[in-house]
């Protein structure tokens, strides 16, 4: 089987959950099903021959990929306005004439003429919470979300609550979702390298930290969390830090964040985007991880996290309970005085922050991309 794979999103920068999700299928997809039964043909839009490979190097894809003849906001624009700019056909390539399905893993959505189409969509965020997303990716989604509903022979969601939501707010019906959970990379951090990503960050060798990793955009409410960490380290005089990884997102997320952590001074690190090397080593080195969103479509961060074994404190959501269980603590969302209480014990009781830890990473086991890759190869036999 044939399986054109959209990798565009690994150029963006960073590249985020669905770059990661889009590259992690690439790379494992021709090892499911039987020996050399699926072929992963990358596409992307137009680029730099050099650049297409060194981007989709990094990202640990070795099939060679086409470049399409158009820049992404051309190409996007083409695909979710008008279904034009086919990937299968004009572009001068054979690799892509013969496939057997096409999966956009975003609502970047191509035409669907000549072979069937999945299309992976993460969630409904932009139609719930209209006011955490810019005018422009608003209308982007919204036409993603007609698109795929118009186009997609098969629907992928990454978890059950996402495609619950999915199918709540748009036009495409439940039984067309096919909940598929991701993976996660289960390489352990070893303490050279926690010591070694702590230097690199900036960050003091022995000073107990709570982490929080993503996008500083206003659904990951890190306002919150910076109100409960003050509370917290105030009410038990506890030594900890707050560490904060990832790049500054839309609107006034990463404003919010650094006002409301004005008063703590440097007790709060802002690292900026990390490579995936030193995220593991972040995990690993927290006292406890923190993800107080207002919304997730999976909730990748708080699985890396129990991966590393590292207890975590999320928020109350439906979609963080189907990935943590109940090897993770919760707190309701937006409430500062309940997730100080969480974090504020949970911080100081070292023996439950083991077990925990201890249990999320027995938990984090069964969450693998070949299991994924799996799942996501049944759909496209359905549907090819």
């Amino acid at each position: 089987m044939r399986v054109a794979l959209n990798l565009e999103q690994c150029f963006q920068r960073p590249p985020g959950g669905i770059g990661r999700y889009a590259s992690e299928l690439a790379r494992v997809l021709p090892g499911a099903g039987a020996p050399g039964e699926v072929v992963v043909v990358p596409f992307v839009a137009r680029h730099a021959p050099a650049t297409v490979r060194s981007v989709l190097a990094a990202a640990g894809v070795t099939a060679e990929a086409v470049a399409l003849g158009l820049p992404r906001p051309v190409l996007y624009e083409a695909w979710n306005r008008w279904g034009r700019a086919d990937p299968l056909r004009g572009h001068g390539s054979l690799a892509l004439r013969d496939v057997d399905v096409v999966h956009a893993p975003s609502v970047a959505v191509p035409p669907r003429r000549f072979a069937p189409l999945v299309v992976t969509v993460h969630d409904a965020a932009p139609l719930r919470f209209p006011d955490t997303y810019p005018r422009r990716g608003r209308r982007f989604h919204e036409l993603g979300f007609a698109a795929a509903a118009a186009r997609a022979d098969a629907v992928v969601a990454p978890s059950v609550a996402a495609a619950d939501e999915v199918a709540e707010f748009t036009a495409i019906e439940r039984s067309r979702i096919h909940p598929i959970h991701h993976g996660v990379d289960h390489t352990a951090a070893s303490a050279d390298d926690v010591a070694r990503v702590r230097v690199a960050l900036g960050l003091d060798p022995d000073e107990p930290y709570v982490a929080w990793v993503g996008t500083l955009e206003p659904r990951k409410d890190v306002a919150t969390l910076v109100e409960a960490f003050a509370r917290a380290v105030v009410a038990r005089g506890l030594p900890h830090r707050l560490v904060l990884v990832g790049p500054p997102g839309w609107l006034a997320g990463a404003d919010a964040a650094a006002r409301a952590a004005a008063p703590l001074g440097d007790r709060v690190t802002f690292t900026g985007p990390v490579p995936a090397d030193h995220l593991r080593a972040v995990h690993a080195g927290a006292d406890v991880f923190a993800l107080p969103s207002r919304h997730e479509g999976f909730g990748m961060p708080v699985l890396e996290a129990m991966a590393q074994g590292t207890a975590v404190v999320a928020s109350d959501l439906a979609v963080l309970r189907e990935v943590g269980g109940d090897t993770v603590r919760y707190a309701p969302v937006g409430d500062p005085g309940a997730w100080a209480e969480v974090l504020a014990a949970l911080l100081d009781d070292a023996p439950t922050r083991t077990a925990l830890g201890d249990a999320a990473r027995a938990r984090a086991a069964t969450f693998t991309w070949e299991r994924s890759a799996a799942e996501h190869l049944a759909v496209y036999r359905s549907v090819a």
